[in-house]
């Protein structure tokens, strides 16, 4: 297994820096092939401080004298692969070297690996564990491609990566299984990849010589839910049995529930049974229930079934569909997967394929949800269908593809639709058009015969986010649509031939058409006219708790400017999402929330809400999203002065936003570094990035964002000696300002105007900047013209008055975090003879830690904590290279040379009282 060895060899490194300062020993553990011995040949071969040795169990009593003579000379790696197949006197041995190591400081580290299948020998049971997860999916690529004689076709790629849930041994038996042919792509995959045979090999002799009984029985119980676990109860009423024999070792028992230890043995115990024992656990599963109508007794049935059933078929149907069924979207899928497998007519079968692929994708399983697409989008289905099957496809690609082939798949659906279901898919395609920067697209969509509008404010059309009003702190809105659009009572009204709005648009009560004709509006820059469909959006989701009618809401509060009720609705819908299991909205909804909290100047909040938004989109497979969540974290880390995070999070969002056509997050993580630029005091570099995004031409930004970079933008031009190239934007950004949307905006424009003014004019602009601050919230936006203005005043030789600004400044800088800035101002208090008053004396002790930033501190506290720079990486969605990084400066800053040392320092510092 050569393909996956990057991730596992960064954790490898991680692993033997931790070991050469906490003790030295690991158990290295995990499922049957997920390579613990491949695992521990990296270890051998990146050991450099001193000899490697391999033991055998017959070794054993040698190990005082290795130990001994080993460390003599310097450090030494004993590697021990298989523990588990020693006998006991070997491994009490093998128990007592560890505690020698551990306890008295010898120079020696201690890899012993055995699987997880089974419970750990007791000797052992004590020791420090390491598990080896699944492969990363880029991790698994590699492998199939060092596997395979020849180049494997991308979507097979993805299925086997997919039906191996990143077991290196399965996904490289999967490639076995398959021919060239099937490979490349030429000939179709089998209809189930993972069959039993494939699966024993990889499990080999460590499934049961009885595959029925408990095991089989569980395994059928987890099969239903398509979870790891199962009711204890329910199991041992279908297999009594069982309840006077001592547990299997392949099952563990805690709160109520039965486990595999291993995921790969529950397939494999499943899938190698004979098929007539697997029915009949399952309906004994069936009949063991508590409720034998509900949705899994009826699943457990079905599976108890051969060949077609319509019959079964209908009340599988029925169940998933009856208002009073609480499933969660998974269970849904799998249930209507099973009905339409069982269904003989081609057009129910398609709908019911549908309907699946819709509650896949709830459940954030995208791939599962394009196959089963695939099978409802066939010609052989009725018109309505094949649209619905669009309209699902274009969800997926907007939240995980190329947003104009989203675009082309919804308005391909508003064409198979009925009116009332084409009017949801147009406003989608509304969608996919701003996410790709395409004002006469979105438009065209938002019309009734979709044809091209005239544009006549066109210019004043660059004015909004996203489907909501920006922010001066660094945040369009969210989405217009939803990622899978409800359908509209009524089509839109069609818009007078001039491309005007009528007085009266839409009558109260319709939620999608008042959003349409709201956004149309918006897009229109007729605000005047916006106002009242967007308020009744924002009135009516809040009125609910349906997820997808609260991102609705959330959209028109932040169109309208009301942050309030935009962060309300994105909390609510987060909530609603949670509860019913709708892992596809849940990203979403961190989106609305963090771009909210950017608005109302509270970024620490927004980077909180994105980090956790980058975990729920990668695990729901949504780039696009993952994409905003990135810009979001380069708008706060600019904000915060952490040039490193800006240009990580920037990078991470412009590569999927260059192959997927979002124009949006390209513009934002571009403003992102430019600001970065800004705040590190290069502002030739700053006004160079922001040039193209802000100045007419084919380069300009995103119609609805390039505008929010327009204050920095000026502010970079004046700073660089070039006010001239600024002052064309001013102007434009008048007409936004004068919106009223955007609360921060007429602080900013005269801010702008002040530094592009003469001398006689500019004291007064800024003093009013300073008034218009006093209106609005967010400490950032009024430092920065605290700051020029200090500036301006320093300059004239005023310098009690600079003073006074410049300390304000640096005050409001230090209260929202952004460290850069907070020493631009200092810099400048003094130049002018003055040295920054004393910040607040710390705690006792505080002293070190204080001189950490914001993100050295987070990972010196996870790190103190025991996680490793690779688990440090994934609770901040950063990269392992980033926390080396910062934990290289951590440990350069406070003058210390090892975790351990530094342990002991969080921990002296919180005894006394200090505060990380």
């Amino acid at each position: 297994m050569t393909g996956h060895t990057t991730a596992r060899q960064r954790l490898t490194a991680e692993l033997l820096d931790a070991l050469r300062t906490d003790g030295g020993v690991r158990v290295v553990t995990g499922e049957p092939g997920c390579g613990r011995t491949t695992f521990l040949d990296h270890a051998a071969r990146l050991f450099r401080a001193g000899p490697v040795r391999h033991l055998r169990a017959d070794q054993a009593h040698e190990l005082d004298d290795t130990l001994r003579t080993a460390t003599a000379a310097g450090p030494v790696l004993l590697c021990v692969d298989d523990a588990h197949l020693w006998d006991a006197p070997a491994r009490a041995t093998l128990a007592r070297t560890a505690a020698r190591i551990r306890g008295t400081g010898v120079r020696a580290a201690l890899l012993v690996t055995v699987p997880d299948h089974r419970p750990v020998a007791p000797e052992l049971a004590d020791l420090p564990v390491l598990r080896l997860g699944p492969l990363t999916p880029a991790d698994a690529a590699l492998l199939v491609r060092d596997a395979a004689d020849e180049a494997v076709d991308p979507a097979v790629r993805e299925e086997l990566i997919t039906a191996a849930e990143g077991n290196p041994a399965l996904l490289l038996a999967l490639v076995r299984s398959l021919s060239p042919a099937q490979l490349s792509g030429r000939r179709a995959l089998p209809p189930s990849l993972v069959t039993g045979e494939v699966l024993a090999e990889v499990a080999g002799d460590r499934l049961p010589d009885d595959p029925g009984g408990l095991p089989l029985t569980t395994a059928a119980a987890a099969r239903a839910t398509g979870e790891e676990d199962a009711d204890d109860e329910l199991v041992l009423r279908a297999c009594p049995s069982a309840i006077d024999e001592p547990l299997p070792d392949l099952l563990t028992r805690g709160e109520g529930r039965l486990r595999f230890r291993s995921a790969l043995m529950l397939r494999a115990v499943y899938a190698t049974a004979p098929p007539g024992h697997r029915r009949a656990a399952h309906l004994a599963l069936a009949e063991a229930a508590t409720e034998p109508d509900g949705l899994l007794p009826l699943l457990h049935r079905s599976w108890a079934t051969t060949g077609p059933a319509p019959a079964v078929a209908a009340s599988l149907t029925w169940a998933v569909t009856d208002p009073a069924c609480t499933a969660p979207p998974a269970l849904r899928r799998r249930a209507l997967t099973r009905a339409a497998d069982l269904t003989p007519d081609g057009a129910e079968r398609a709908r019911r394929h549908l309907a699946a692929a819709q509650q896949a994708l709830l459940a954030g399983h995208t791939a599962d949800a394009l196959r089963l697409l695939e099978q409802a989008r066939g010609r052989s289905a009725p018109a309505p269908v094949r649209g619905g099957a669009e309209l699902l496809r274009g969800a997926v690609l907007l939240a995980d593809g190329p947003v104009e082939d989203a675009r082309e798949s919804f308005l391909l659906a508003a064409d198979l639709l009925p009116p009332p279901a084409a009017a949801g898919a147009t406003l989608a395609a509304a969608d996919a058009a701003w996410s790709a920067g395409d004002p006469t697209g979105c438009l065209s969509a938002l019309a009734p015969t979709r044809t091209p509008p005239t544009l006549p404010l066109a210019e004043a059309c660059v004015r909004v986010p996203r489907s909501g009003t920006p922010t001066a702190s660094g945040a369009p809105a969210a989405r217009t649509g939803a990622a899978a659009p409800r359908t509209a009572s009524t089509p839109p009204t069609s818009p007078p031939p001039n491309g005007t709005m009528p007085t009266n648009p839409v009558p109260d009560g319709d939620p999608s058409r008042d959003h349409r004709d709201g956004l149309r509006a918006v897009l229109l820059a007729r605000f005047d006219l916006a106002a009242a469909p967007l308020r009744r959006v924002v009135d009516n989701g809040l009125r609910g708790s349906d997820p997808d009618h609260l991102l609705r809401s959330a959209a028109a509060a932040l169109m309208l400017g009301d942050v309030t009720s935009a962060r309300r609705a994105g909390a609510r819908a987060l909530a609603a999402a949670r509860t019913s299991g709708s892992a596809a909205l849940e990203p979403r909804a961190l989106e609305y929330l963090a771009y909210a909290e950017l608005r109302a100047g509270r970024h620490q909040l927004a980077r909180t809400h994105a980090e956790e938004g980058l975990r729920t989109a990668a695990r729901a497979a949504q780039r696009n999203t993952t994409a905003h969540h990135h810009a979001v974290l380069a708008l706060a880390a600019s904000i915060e002065g952490e040039a490193d995070l800006v240009a990580e999070h920037a990078e991470a969002a412009l590569r999927t936003a260059r192959r997927h056509g979002l124009a949006q997050a390209a513009t934002l993580a571009h403003w992102a570094a430019a600001r970065a630029d800004l705040g590190a005091g290069r502002p030739r570099e700053a006004a160079q990035r922001l040039g193209p995004l802000v100045l007419p031409g084919a380069r300009r930004g995103h119609f609805a964002v390039w505008m929010l970079a327009v204050p920095c933008f000026v502010e970079a031009t004046a700073s660089a000696g070039r006010p001239q190239h600024a002052a064309a934007v001013v102007e434009s950004f008048a007409l936004w300002a004068a919106c009223g949307a955007d609360p921060q905006a007429p602080s900013q424009l005269l801010r702008c105007r002040a530094l592009l003014a003469a001398p006689d004019t500019a004291d007064e602009l800024y003093r009013r900047a300073l008034d218009r601050h006093d209106d609005t919230a967010g400490d950032f936006e009024r430092a920065r013209t605290e700051l020029l203005y200090g500036k301006w005043l320093r300059r004239r030789r005023r310098l009690r008055e600079a003073r006074t600004r410049l300390e304000e400044a640096r005050l409001g800088f230090e209260r929202c975090g952004a460290r850069l800035w907070a020493q631009q101002a200092a810099a400048e208090l003094r130049a002018g003879g003055a040295a920054p008053a004393a910040a607040p004396a710390a705690s006792p002790g505080a002293g070190d830690l204080a001189r950490l930033t914001p993100q050295q501190l987070r990972i010196a506290r996870y790190v103190a904590e025991g996680a490793t720079n690779r688990e440090v990486a994934l609770s901040l969605s950063v990269s392992t290279r980033t926390v080396d990084y910062h934990l290289r400066n951590v440990f350069a800053t406070l003058g210390l040379r090892s975790r351990v040392e530094l342990v002991r320092l969080v921990e002296q510092e919180e005894k006394t009282g200090a505060r990380l």
